[in-house]
C-alpha cells in the first residue's frame, strides 16, 4: 500500500487526478488547529515541520499542489529537510508561476526556488509552463493536462441546441481577487457585444459588499454596479455559487471573458470547455496553452481593447461541438490518474531509494 499525503487532499482538482486502486491510498487532510469550518484544510499541517516529522512514518509520498502561500521559504526548507531525513519523496505540481492572489510574485518565486529544486518529480499543466520552469530553474517538468471540472454526468447532459439569440457574453467578477480586473475589460466587452447583437451579463459575489468579508471592496463593487446603466448589461449580485448553481450559470451564457491581469492556468477555462461555453482569455500566463480559444492582450499594465473586441467577436461566432466530450473527458481523466499512479509507484519502489539528488526520474 502506498500512502500519499497530498497537500491538499480534498481540493476538487486533486480528487480529479487521484488514482483509484488497491495499492494507493490518499491520506485525509489533517484538521488545522484553528479550523473554523467543516472540511477546512488550510493552513496545511503537513507543511508544519514538527507535525510532518511526527507523522512521516505514515507517509510514502508527499504531493504538494496548493496551500503554501503563507509558508516562508525557510519553513519550506525545513519541510524539505524532514523529507530528506526520512527519504520520503516529494512530487510538486506547479499550478501557478504567478500566484493569482498576489500582484507581487517575488515571494511565490522564492517558494518555488525551494520546492522545484527539492522535488523528485515536477509536474505542470502545459508545455509553455514546462518551458518556463526549464528556463528559470533548469528542471524538466512532466506535463499532465488539467482534467474535467464539471461532473461527467453534467457534461454528458449538455445540450446547446436550444440556445437562442441574443448570445450572452459573461464576465464573472467573483470576489475580485488580486488578478481580477473586470472593470478594465467591461467597456470593450460591452462594445463588442453590441457590435455582434449580443448582450452582456456581469456577476459579482456579494462578499464584495460585506464589511465582514476578507473580500470587502465596496468602491470597486459600486463602479461595477454602474454598468447597470447600459441597456444591454445584466448585473447580478449574489452569494458565491454552489456547484449546482455554477453549472446552471454556465448553461445560461455563451461566452466567458476571463478578466485576469496575471496568472498561469485556469480551472474556470476547463469548466467552460466542459459545458460548451467559449472562454476568452488573456495572452498573459499560459491560459491559451490549455486548449485553443480566443485571446486578447491583457497584462499587469496594459490592455488592448481592439484585441478584446476581436476576441469577443470570434467567440460569439463560435459554436462549440460538445458531442462526445464526456467520453473524451472520462478517458482523459483515467489517463491522468494512471500517470499519477505510475509516478507514485515508481517513487515508492525500493529501487527509488537514494532519489534525493534533485533529478527528475525518467
Amino acid at each position: 500500500m502506498i500512502a500519499v499525503a497530498s497537500i491538499p487532499a480534498a481540493h476538487p482538482y486533486v480528487v480529479g487526478i487521484t488514482p483509484t486502486g488497491d495499492d494507493i491510498v490518499l491520506l485525509e487532510d489533517p484538521r488545522p488547529l484553528e479550523a473554523t469550518t467543516a472540511g477546512q484544510w488550510w493552513p496545511p499541517r503537513f507543511l508544519e515541520p514538527d507535525y510532518l516529522r511526527a507523522h512521516i512514518d505514515e507517509i510514502d509520498v508527499v504531493h504538494l499542489h496548493f496551500g503554501f502561500d503563507a509558508a516562508t521559504p525557510d519553513r519550506l526548507t525545513d519541510v524539505v529537510s524532514v523529507l530528506h531525513e526520512s527519504a520520503t519523496p516529494l512530487v510538486l505540481t506547479v499550478h501557478d508561476l504567478h500566484n493569482p492572489h498576489f500582484p507581487d510574485y517575488a515571494m511565490h518565486r522564492a517558494q518555488l526556488d525551494v520546492l522545484i529544486h527539492a522535488a523528485d518529480i515536477v509536474i505542470t499543466l502545459t508545455d509553455r509552463a514546462a518551458r518556463e520552469i526549464e528556463r528559470l530553474w533548469g528542471r524538466s517538468a512532466q506535463v499532465i493536462p488539467h482534467p474535467h471540472v464539471a461532473p461527467l454526468d453534467v457534461i454528458a447532459a449538455v445540450d446547446r441546441s436550444e440556445r437562442t439569440d441574443p448570445r450572452v457574453v459573461a464576465v464573472h467578477a467573483k470576489s475580485l481577487r488580486a488578478n481580477m480586473d473586470p472593470e478594465a475589460v467591461m467597456p470593450a466587452v460591452v462594445a463588442a457585444a453590441a457590435a455582434h447583437d449580443a448582450v452582456v451579463r456581469l456577476d459579482i459575489d456579494d462578499d464584495v459588499f460585506d464589511h465582514r468579508s476578507h473580500w470587502y471592496a465596496p468602491e470597486r463593487g459600486e463602479r461595477l454596479l454602474a454598468f447597470r446603466d447600459h441597456p444591454d448589461v445584466d448585473v447580478r449580485v449574489h452569494r458565491r455559487f454552489t456547484d449546482a448553481e455554477l453549472w446552471q450559470y454556465f448553461s445560461e451564457i455563451d461566452v466567458s471573458v476571463l478578466p485576469y491581469r496575471f496568472g498561469t492556468h485556469s480551472g474556470w477555462m476547463e469548466a467552460c470547455r466542459d459545458l460548451g461555453v467559449v472562454p476568452v482569455v488573456p495572452d498573459s500566463g499560459h491560459f491559451a496553452d490549455q486548449f485553443p480559444c480566443p485571446t486578447y492582450v491583457f497584462g499587469p499594465d496594459l490592455l488592448d481593447p481592439s484585441t478584446l473586441e476581436a476576441a469577443v467577436g470570434e467567440a460569439v461566432r463560435t459554436r462549440p461541438d460538445v458531442s462526445g466530450l464526456a467520453d473524451y473527458r472520462r478517458h482523459q481523466q483515467s489517463a491522468i490518474a494512471a500517470e499519477h499512479a505510475a509516478i507514485y509507484r515508481r517513487l515508492a519502489s525500493p529501487l527509488a531509494s537514494g532519489h534525493w539528488d534533485g533529478v527528475v526520474l525518467a
